[in-house]
């Protein structure tokens, strides 16, 4: 009877090791009558431990899932608002379920074997021209893991374009989010680049402009302002300098795109066209460019084909650019992408359409302007006149404490 009442449902008879016949099986093959006969004759006394394992009780499927649900419960829900490239978003249950949770799509990784992932190819393929329409570029990439990274790539691509060796200095505006400013850095020290840190609208070219390979500017900028960037790149391209564009895609819904003022390549986060934040990732982001760079564009590009019989067909293009073919003369040594949440991102923008990511960015910069309405109304300074959906305030007479304590 009391075998009756035990958990049917442990982890350890359904998915760990071998049933009890196949370990009979196996130790009569040695001529042992135990699993303790085995270790008796294997593993020497000295090295044993003399106590069992200080674990509790193993518990079955559900009661564990019981358990993380209470656990889980004890989290305090909170909206963030810092930004900086992360963003809430609702996940459409049409893609949770069919894309997200489905076996079928879950896998990050890139699909080779184009025979068998035709299906995977043209949402990726969707993916790259959704990337290419809404930052007016002329080339996309299948997505490159996260932001910072892929602005650390186009720094690259910039430095492995540049044919004057005396061109080491990249410029990053100062109103970079912060974590893509310590990639960038990061990935430069080895490669002998010098990267140099301000101002966008107050570059000392007169002394560095000859030394200058590429820039990077934020659009919109971290602290929320948008700048009209075509002088910058007129002035850089003047020098012989190309112009990386970190740009926001909804905000793209709504601004003048990078392709449109001078870019000459377009990298950025697609986090917010429905993937959960995830606290902090995995996210997909993007790369795009002028057609001129396409040889040296780092990641997975999809590209249209035909068939031994002529039929359409899609495929992973230019392959020779990447380290699974060239190995260490590889254009870039990124070797993976984020599929899975790449092809949601698209998806996110198949399911809305144009008018509706217009429609979704134009509720968040209304929602922004009300909130930087009201602030004005109480006597604080919104700093920026043209933003999206991120301010900043400088608060009247009051002290930060004072607003905190108010909040």
């Amino acid at each position: 009877m009391s075998s009756d009442l035990e958990s049917q449902n442990g982890f350890a008879s359904r998915h760990v090791g071998p049933r009890t016949p196949d370990v009979e099986q196996m130790l009569a093959s040695m001529g042992l009558g135990s699993v303790a006969e085995l270790v008796d004759q294997t593993i020497p006394a000295s090295i044993r431990l003399e106590t069992d394992l200080a674990l509790p009780e193993a518990s079955s499927e559900h009661e564990l899932l019981e358990r993380l649900l209470e656990i889980g419960a004890q989290n305090t829900v909170l909206r963030s608002y810092i930004g900086m490239g992360y963003h809430g978003t609702i996940v459409p249950s049409v893609i949770q379920r069919n894309i997200l949770e489905n076996p079928g799509w879950y896998t990050q990784y890139t699909p080779y074997q184009a025979e068998i992932s035709q299906g995977r190819l043209e949402a990726l393929l969707n993916f790259q021209t959704m990337v290419i329409d809404l930052t007016g570029m002329e080339i996309a990439n299948a997505s490159l893991l996260d932001e910072g990274t892929a602005a650390a790539e186009a720094m690259t691509l910039l430095f492995a374009e540049e044919k004057d060796e005396a061109r080491t200095i990249f410029f990053v505006s100062e109103l970079c989010h912060p974590q893509t400013i310590e990639v960038v850095r990061g990935r430069a020290a080895p490669m002998g680049i010098e990267v140099m840190v301000g101002p966008h609208d107050n570059v000392d070219l007169k002394t560095f402009g000859n030394r200058f390979f590429g820039g990077l500017v934020q659009y919109p900028a971290s602290d929320g302002a948008i700048y009209d960037y075509g002088s910058f790149c007129d002035t850089f391209h003047g020098w012989g300098a190309g112009v990386v564009v970190a740009a926001d895609l909804m905000a793209l819904t709504l601004l003048t795109p990078p392709g449109d003022f001078g870019a000459d390549v377009a990298v950025g986060n697609t986090q917010r066209f429905g993937v959960p934040m995830g606290y902090g990732g995995p996210h997909a982001a993007y790369l795009a460019a002028k057609d001129k760079f396409k040889r040296k564009l780092p990641g997975r590009i999809i590209g249209v084909s035909v068939d031994a019989e002529g039929n359409p067909a899609l495929r992973m293009a230019l392959q020779t650019r990447e380290q699974h073919i060239r190995r260490e003369k590889a254009t870039s040594n990124i070797c993976t992408a984020q599929v899975l949440l790449a092809i949601m991102a698209g998806m996110y923008a198949v399911y809305h359409g144009p008018e509706g990511l217009r429609s979704i960015a134009n509720k968040i910069h209304g929602m922004a302007a009300t909130l930087a309405h009201g602030i004005r109304e109480l006597g604080h300074t919104v700093v920026y006149e043209h933003f999206f959906d991120t301010i900043q305030v400088v608060p009247s007479e009051m002290s930060g404490e004072t607003v905190l304590r108010r909040a």
